[in-house]
């Protein structure tokens, strides 16, 4: 076989396209065989063939001697296109991108229809850094192939990334219309609008990026992160479910829902979750035994915990985990000898002697408790953590005026912390010294205003006082919008409105916060109460005998409620 025929043959296993599908934002890396050459016409024999000699040289790796013959060529046929835009490949693989754009831009003079051309064009121009530039050049092969999805999306990438995002979506929205099963088109449409802050749309354009290419990673994780950010925790959820059905072996996507779950309360899903696909690590071993402190699983938390002292006995954060476990179950003896093993050193020691005060006090030896609490303070003078805790186990064994003496005996400085001043303040309460309590909370909500304790404490103090309601009704609806969910804020509030007489929404309120609160007897008789004052004695009646039950230290007040209860309902 000649040469000649060598050569014709070559041609017809020429690839006369790009390098297909590829990743958005990269330039494509096809060699010579990615650009593609005319047929052989009459007297075009030997270009063809220095041609096809160039593609062979540039496969086994000799770019030079490819260059060498494209050279040659161009001698033959100087207006041929391709071999210009051959060449430049050929400098751009040799990273001499300004000679690479001298060809290419050679190529298009002599045939601005090529479409190789034009692309490679943009291409150089981007490892350049002249996106700008290389625009034209895109949207040119926008119009010989509207098919090019990598094009759109280059061109969409950089009005995105120049904030242009009405160019952007424009760019994207040909795409889509060009190619209907393009995902990355409605992909980078959602992250278009994620960034014009128009999330329901990109939430849109996410799913239907889902629907073409149910597997696409990257797509779920950033609908999850929108779901998340407009508060769809469920939904949220949901997504980071189906990526891991595509990969369970995603580490991060797991301890992210596991989050989730514990932030939704959903613990026992957490914990299953971390269980399955959390791994053998010692922290997922770790979250597991919190989680399994968190549901009341003492037992299984301690042989968690344990079983990490045993490939980590060093860990103090364990081994505090495992006192508080021990702690838990009331196994105080093993807690005290668990807590004890917390050297002085740890960032633990201060929170460990803490519980070790309560344990001892617990034990019948308060003595003992207040000793180590009392050297922790002359040892850390310049802590807080110390004070309070002794302050703290003053209050719980109802010495009070120890509680605040301990409390003033800090430095001055000290005793600004919001977290002094509160407990300063829950002690003047119990002391019976209101205005010296009101003093307290207010200063820690000039401080912290948004101390959502601090404002249900002093909104709640007023409204038993029976004074300034309408400023204890400010504080408490900003309570409860700092904290919605928790029962006693919500109470605060209903009983506010209650001393208010405005008992309707004392009722809403009151009736709400039953239901945060577990029933908790003080909400309870408050909801009666208010139901009393609105004349919803049928209503009333029933928790007034539950009353009955669950304080039967109030039983002469509450049979009193409900002998009025009766009277006002027409019961017998």
């Amino acid at each position: 076989m000649t040469k000649k025929c060598l050569a014709l043959l070559s041609l017809t296993l020429l690839i006369n396209a790009c390098a297909s599908e590829h990743a958005a934002g990269t330039i494509p890396s096809a060699g010579l065989e990615a650009v593609a050459a005319p047929s052989a016409g009459p007297g075009e024999g030997r270009t063809m063939y220095l041609f096809a000699l160039a593609r062979l040289r540039a496969t086994e790796g000799d770019q030079d001697a490819a260059l060498v013959l494209l050279r040659q060529a161009m001698e033959s046929d100087p207006a041929a296109a391709y071999l210009h835009t051959a060449a430049a490949q050929i400098l751009l693989q040799q990273n001499k991108p300004e000679e690479a754009l001298v060809e290419s831009q050679t190529a298009i003079n002599t045939d601005p229809a090529f479409l190789q051309a034009q692309l490679l064009s943009g291409n150089i121009l981007m490892t350049m850094q002249r996106e700008k530039e290389a625009i034209p050049y895109y949207k040119k092969v926008m119009e010989l192939d509207p098919t090019k999805e990598e094009v759109y999306l280059h061109v969409a990438i950089y009005y995105l990334k120049s904030f242009e995002y009405e160019q952007a979506v424009d760019t994207l929205k040909a795409l889509v219309k060009a190619s209907p099963d393009s995902a990355l088109g409605y992909y980078y449409l959602a992250k278009t609008y994620e960034q014009m802050r128009l999330p329901r749309e990109a939430l849109g354009y996410y799913k239907k990026a889902l629907d073409l290419k149910p597997d696409f990673e990257q797509a779920l994780i950033e609908m999850g992160i929108s779901q998340e950010t407009q508060g769809l925790i469920p939904d949220a959820i949901e997504s980071y479910k189906g990526l891991l059905d595509i990969n369970p072996a995603n580490a991060n996507v797991v301890q992210h829902l596991a989050q989730l779950y514990i932030q939704q309360k959903r613990l026992s899903e957490a914990l299953a979750l971390l269980q399955e696909k959390g791994g053998k690590t010692l922290e997922n071993s770790r979250k597991i035994g919190l989680l399994f402190l968190e549901l009341e699983r003492y037992d299984d938390a301690v042989k968690t915990f344990q079983e990490i002292l045993e490939v980590e006995p060093a860990s103090q954060q364990v081994r505090f985990y495992l006192a508080t476990a021990y702690e838990e179950k009331d196994a105080a003896d093993l807690a005290i000898a668990e807590f004890l093993k917390v050297p002085k050193e740890s960032p633990y020691y201060p929170d460990a002697v803490g519980h070790l005060a309560y344990l001892y006090k617990e034990k019948g030896t308060p003595e003992k408790g207040i000793a180590l609490l009392k050297e922790e303070v002359k040892d850390q003078p310049s802590r807080v953590e110390p004070y309070l805790h002794l302050a703290g186990l003053y209050e719980s064994m109802e010495r009070y005026r120890e509680g605040v003496d301990t409390l003033n005996s800090m430095d001055d400085k000290l005793q600004n912390d919001p977290r002094v001043l509160f407990r300063l303040g829950i002690l003047y309460d119990k002391l019976g010294q209101k205005e010296q309590s009101v003093a307290m909370m207010k200063r820690v909500i000039a401080a912290t205003p948004d101390d959502a304790n601090a404002l249900n404490y002093l909104g709640y103090t007023y409204a038993e006082m029976g004074v300034n309601l309408e400023e204890a009704l400010s504080y408490l609806k900003k309570a409860v919008e700092l904290k919605p969910d928790d029962g006693f804020i919500m109470d605060s509030l209903g009983w506010t409105y209650f001393k208010l007489k405005r008992y309707n929404e004392a009722v809403a309120q009151l009736e709400r916060a039953a239901e945060l609160s577990d029933e908790d007897a003080t909400v309870l008789g408050h909801l009666a109460d208010a139901y009393c004052a609105a004349r919803s004695y049928k209503k009333a009646l029933p928790l007034y005998r539950k009353l009955q039950k669950l304080e039967p230290e109030q039983n002469a007040e509450l049979a009193e409620k409900i002998r009025h209860c009766r009277q006002e309902s027409g019961e017998k």
